[in-house]
């Protein structure tokens, strides 16, 4: 699977290896991914705030049909007070360097990961 990148934003599953164009390396999933050590994972950052809550999650399940209307509510979770926050944190890491958003998704593109780069990159 090809990575996906916009400028100085780029991701990838945080299963992947570890490379050291990486930069930042921030872990973009609510929930630790399974069979991951901490230590393995090197991470910058666990940024918990930009995840989509946990009924958003349940209720889409990864189902492309879904996909749309998923993006739809994760953009308006994305505007409260504390993502807004921690959206700025990795704007900031970003204009530190490259910067890696890491998830446990199998599927990138049908993903969190791909309306949260979209995101940054519509705001930056």
């Amino acid at each position: 699977m090809a990575d996906m990148s916009r400028g100085n934003v780029r991701v990838r599953r945080v299963y992947d290896a570890v490379e050291p164009s990486d930069g930042a390396r921030v872990l973009i999933d609510r929930l630790w991914p399974r069979g991951l050590s901490k230590a393995d994972a090197r991470l910058t950052e666990w940024c918990k705030d930009v995840a989509p809550s946990t009924e958003l999650r349940r209720w889409y399940d990864h189902r492309e049909e879904r996909y749309e209307e998923f993006a739809t509510r994760y953009r308006a979770e994305l505007a409260a007070p504390q993502a807004r926050a921690a959206l700025d944190g990795l704007r900031k890491l970003a204009a530190d360097g490259p910067l890696t958003l890491l998830t446990a998704t199998k599927e990138t593109a049908y993903s969190h990961a791909s309306v949260l780069l979209d995101g940054l990159s519509e705001d930056s």
